[in-house]
């Protein structure tokens, strides 16, 4: 096993679908992701990198190929897993009843975070996304921008080495995903590994330090902003992404 916080080999997802048969939603993709580094996952919507992050987040079961997590398998080793990671999507639920800062202590604890600075740390998150007005609030009683930032908050509440984004900026209005984009770049720079999905280009663009372009459950390339452009002779990303997609749909149409 290499170094890499996150390691996946030729990690695939097979559906059964009644009408077209065997669907290969996720088809034999590898790539690394390392500490102090943002990963891009780049792809239209349906491409595969939800899929792909739950699977990593140990929500689905791959079936076939293998993945590690901070040194854990994903099927073997779901629990530590689950344990070294922070999962955030638009739709991550919160328990209504809780306050903001009872959500932030629950999610800390459960993940074995150090009971006896479970409160420091709680402190620390509140003020750095400025939740004192709302803090002692139920979460059924917050408004949606501030359910957000629990939810941003909760997934970092356990401190862990390795987190995962999908989408994270969906449904965000503009300020609300500045501030994310800005967390995203703490935790890079904190040394964390940050997995990220989107298909919003700029966001890839000032955010990742590599990126991925998923299609149709495969990658088609992987490289630093500078080696996509390099290698394309484009220099926007959209321009690069367009590129590949079409010279995939180019070899299946060859290959049918």
């Amino acid at each position: 096993m290499s170094d890499a916080s996150v390691d996946v080999r030729e990690l695939t997802k097979v559906y059964a679908d009644d009408a077209r048969g065997d669907v290969r939603a996720v088809d034999g993709i590898s790539f690394t992701c390392r500490p102090g580094e943002v990963f891009g996952l780049l792809g239209a919507n349906g491409a595969g990198k939800t899929t792909t992050l739950r699977m990593l987040s140990t929500v689905l079961a791959p079936s076939s190929g293998t993945a590690t997590v901070a040194g854990f398998d994903i099927v073997t080793g779901a629990a530590d897993v689950r344990r070294s990671i922070g999962f955030y999507s638009s739709s991550t639920a919160l328990y209504p009843r809780l306050t903001a800062r009872e959500t932030l202590e629950f999610f800390a604890r459960i993940n074995h975070y150090p009971e006896a600075k479970v409160r420091g740390r709680v402190d620390e998150i509140v003020a750095r996304f400025g939740m004192e007005p709302f803090a002692g609030a139920r979460v059924d009683k917050l408004s949606s921008g501030q359910k957000q930032k629990v939810s941003i908050a909760r997934t970092i509440a356990h401190d862990p080495p390795v987190l995962i984004f999908d989408e994270p900026t969906v449904a965000l209005d503009v300020l609300a995903a500045l501030d994310m984009r800005s967390v995203i770049g703490e935790l890079r720079d904190a040394g964390k590994t940050v997995l990220f999905s989107t298909h919003v280009m700029s966001e890839a663009e000032k955010l990742c330090d590599r990126i991925a372009i998923i299609h149709e459950g495969r990658i088609h390339t992987t490289g630093t902003l500078e080696s996509l452009r390099a290698a394309t002779g484009l220099h926007y990303l959209e321009d690069i992404f367009v590129h590949h997609v079409r010279a995939a749909r180019d070899g299946e149409a060859a290959g049918a």
